[in-house]
């Protein structure tokens, strides 16, 4: 699934097609995933934000359109096998593909996500100043088992299964650790921003099942420099023991047993 990288990529892609234009045509798929895109029909978005794993539109009027990708949703230029969504501007039309349909677009009255509860229960960007490091430190002090805390959402916004993995790995803390003390806090802290930073730069990853591309088909490059993730049985390129990987909250999970000790 396409975490914050990914979709940060996304939208600066896109932004020179749609920003400051009006929209002159939605076409989709007729299913509940695609939901009051008409209302957008014909009015100009002003900005194209980023929340987490959302990508937002937002419109003169009090509107929003909000854009999740899935498992496997991304831009192209061109029109696919797997189109589920179509929009065009003036300045030319860029197609939303998603083979497994699990992508979500939705017109919202401005700052309504009653309708979603992860977006309305987001916690800070890592890349911004909201990401404090003293309320982290407070809030992983009493959280559950860490991987699963921080796919949440709750204490930091757009981590998924790849960036968990390499964050936990930089700071050497096992994924189901729970209370973590000031010291792991802070070296988690500092993994997460360097880790989100360098992928963003990268364009994020394309894994194996190349479904994330980028808006021209070109690949991501931060799997590059992937530590943790999808490399069980590969040496540890801290200590060069094995890495190992299990299912934890249903999400595989790669770590070093010598590194990262429970």
């Amino acid at each position: 699934m396409p975490e914050l990288p990914e979709v940060e990529t996304t939208r600066k892609l896109i932004e020179p097609f749609v920003l400051g234009q009006v929209i002159e045509a939605i076409d989709h798929e007729k299913n509940h995933r695609y939901t009051d895109l008409a209302n957008v029909v014909g009015k100009r978005i002003t900005e194209l934000t980023r929340r987490g794993k959302y990508i937002i539109a937002h419109f003169e009027e009090p509107l929003e359109m909000i854009v999740h990708l899935g498992m496997t949703g991304g831009f192209r230029l061109q029109e696919g096998k797997h189109t589920r969504v179509t929009l065009k501007t003036a300045k030319g039309t860029v197609y939303f593909q998603d083979a497994r349909k699990f992508g979500k677009w939705q017109v919202v009255p401005k700052g309504e996500y009653a309708a979603l509860p992860t977006l309305h229960e987001m916690g800070p960007e890592p890349l911004s100043d909201d990401f404090k490091l003293e309320d982290f430190v407070k809030e992983m002090r009493h959280a559950g088992k860490v991987k699963p805390h921080l796919m949440s959402q709750k204490p930091v916004a757009g981590l998924g299964n790849i960036y968990a993995d390499e964050a936990l790995w930089h700071a050497q803390i096992h994924p189901e650790a729970v209370n973590l003390s000031e010291e792991q806090s802070t070296r988690l802290y500092h993994a997460i921003r360097q880790v989100i930073a360098r992928a963003v730069e990268a364009g994020g990853s394309t894994l194996s099942d190349q479904t994330y591309a980028q808006l021209d088909g070109n690949p991501g490059y931060f799997q590059l420099d992937h530590v943790a993730y999808a490399r069980d049985g590969k040496p540890c390129k801290r200590c060069g023991t094995p890495l190992e990987k299990y299912w934890l909250a249903q999400r595989g999970t790669h770590y070093c047993p010598t590194c990262q000790k429970l």
